[in-house]
């Protein structure tokens, strides 16, 4: 992760990811507001995070592939205390883990509701965040169609 920066106004900056060439695409896809996973092409797997081989099967033959975004919640934690000072004026956070309709799961926060409405096996979709012209994080939020 790189290290916080100030803003004009001397506010710090969270941390941001630093693609590396395995995870290049997932973060172009989430520029384009599109969740992107390997799929392993001989059986049609899909893995995260990036990796160059599959995970089941050992296949050096995958695509980039867009999956539907919508999720369960399997397990979370809700910040209470930064750990990072740049953090700070988000508290109170949700961290979870989502686990995808197409399998794999990815960890990521969970936004769109309040903290004590947060459940397990609840039902979420994906959301993006542009947080300059280079930097797209995804979230999750609650799916009402699915609740």
């Amino acid at each position: 992760m790189a290290n916080p920066t100030s803003d004009t106004a001397g506010r710090l900056r969270r941390r941001l990811p630093r693609p590396t060439a395995e995870s290049q695409p997932f973060w172009d896809g989430c520029a384009r507001h599109e969740l992107l996973l390997q799929r392993c092409l001989p059986h049609g797997h899909f893995w995260f995070p990036p990796a160059n081989i599959c995970q089941r099967c050992w296949s050096t033959e995958y695509a980039w592939t867009p999956v539907c975004g919508l999720a369960e919640l399997f397990t979370f934690t809700v910040y209470r205390r930064a750990y990072a000072a740049e953090l700070a004026d988000q508290l109170p956070y949700v961290v979870g883990i989502v686990e995808l309709v197409e399998g794999p799961r990815l960890i990521s926060n969970i936004v769109g509701c309040a903290p004590e409405q947060v459940r397990i096996g609840m039902k979420l979709e994906v959301v993006f965040e542009d947080l300059d012209d280079a930097v797209t994080l995804h979230a999750f939020q609650p799916h009402a169609d699915r609740a």
